[in-house]
């Protein structure tokens, strides 16, 4: 593109010296002279700010490049990833006991963390996670206490008082100040993502029940809480996915330590739906 610029002020440039040849021969080579160098400095000054402007956009383009293909890869990256007929992933065990009574999700969230390399402990892990400032009330027969995705609800240390525990959404909030940029929020997905992302090596947290298996309504309650009324159940559990094969899925249980535990994947998968589907991992 310079190139062609430079050309064609040279063909303007000539043209102007034809034009005006004879008062330029008149006052002399000298005012020539000077006049050609006026016209070169005038070019080169242009064609300077075009480079300036030019390598500016470049230095951009080169800053900028790095972040849109990471961007372009996070997004489709499961899109090339094989699904694979079977998996296992050796992801470390912890045991959520005796420290943690109801932390069964944030010992969840340290054995993910820890298989990506963070040195995340269960217990730093359970002062850090939000937590809902509601308490526990029983009026008029109902029952009104926090919501687990604005915070932990109740006392994670103690069966002698009220509690719960604390879905996906601070579960997440945590997980991205240990490894900012790179927690996925799977929640809402089908259970094949699950597997897309087990099959690529990297376990997934989950939110599940005891019986890992579809609960009867009679194992639900209503709770009112200030963003409404959800159905709970004290059977709520968290679990470390690690694998899975045609007939079962494996997991990490915090509730006995128990490394690579294998449920009814069919059960399983419907347990986890009626859980709200919620799960997160983090990307590679």
């Amino acid at each position: 593109m310079e190139l062609y610029l430079f050309l064609a002020a040279m063909v303007f440039f000539l043209f102007l010296i034809v034009l005006l040849r004879k008062t330029l021969l008149r006052t002399g080579p000298m005012i020539l002279i000077i006049f050609i160098l006026i016209s070169a400095g005038f070019m080169y000054d242009n064609l300077a700010e075009k480079r300036s402007v030019s390598a500016i956009q470049q230095v951009k383009s080169w800053v900028n490049e790095p972040i849109r293909k990471t961007s372009s890869f996070i997004e489709r990256n499961t899109a090339v990833i094989k699904m694979k007929e079977e998996v296992l992933i050796d992801a470390p065990a912890i045991n959520q006991f005796p420290e943690l009574p109801r932390g069964c999700e944030v010992t969840s969230l340290s054995m993910l963390l820890q298989h990506a390399g963070i040195q995340a402990d269960k217990t730093t892990l359970a002062k850090e996670i939000k937590k809902n400032p509601e308490t526990y009330k029983l009026e008029n027969g109902q029952i009104y206490f926090g919501h687990p995705n604005d915070g932990f609800v109740g006392d994670m240390y103690s069966f002698n008082n009220p509690g719960l525990g604390v879905y996906h959404k601070p579960v997440k909030e945590l997980a991205d100040k240990y490894m900012p940029g790179s927690i996925k929020d799977l929640t809402g997905s089908d259970f094949t993502e699950l597997k897309i992302h087990l099959s690529d090596g990297r376990p997934v947290w989950i939110i599940t029940n005891t019986a890992y298996k579809k609960l009867s309504s009679e194992f639900f309650q209503t709770w009112h809480t200030p963003k409404g009324e959800i159905q709970i159940t004290y059977k709520e559990h968290s679990v470390l996915l690690t694998g899975y094969d045609q007939e079962y899925i494996f997991l990490n249980d915090p509730l006995t330590g128990e490394k690579n535990k294998k449920a009814p994947i069919a059960d399983f998968e419907e347990a986890w739906v009626q859980m709200g589907r919620q799960a997160i991992t983090y990307l590679p």
